[in-house]
């Protein structure tokens, strides 16, 4: 594969850039089932340099990474929309959470 492609690999991520010789090569980003995406420019392959942003608009720093860090427990929509009261506190970054079927449980994987 040369040039610009959409690739779907087996666990449904997909990449759409530039590819050479069958390799991610130059500008390309894989989209993840989660909703989260990865851009990123490739060398034979390998990211050179890139940037995550999470499924819900939250996008990872190395270098200056201050959430969830041991000093701010809040989740990332807590941070964007404030804390709630006392009694309402969030459990997941999900706001509103899923609904979860009477008789079954969040095993929380993931």
């Amino acid at each position: 594969m040369e040039g610009k492609a959409k690739y779907i690999l087996p666990t449904e991520t997909i990449y759409v850039g530039e590819m050479k010789d069958g390799m991610f090569h130059g500008e390309g980003t894989l989209y993840f089932p989660s909703g989260s995406q990865y851009d990123a420019i490739w060398e034979n392959g390998l990211a050179i340099k890139g940037t995550y942003t999470f499924s819900d608009g939250l996008h990872y720093d190395e270098k200056n990474w201050h959430y969830c860090d041991g000093y701010d427990r809040r989740f990332y929509t807590e941070i964007l929309n404030g804390l709630k009261p006392a009694g309402m506190a969030q459990l997941t970054n999900m706001d509103p959470p899923r609904k979860i079927p009477k008789g079954y449980y969040d095993c929380g994987d993931g």
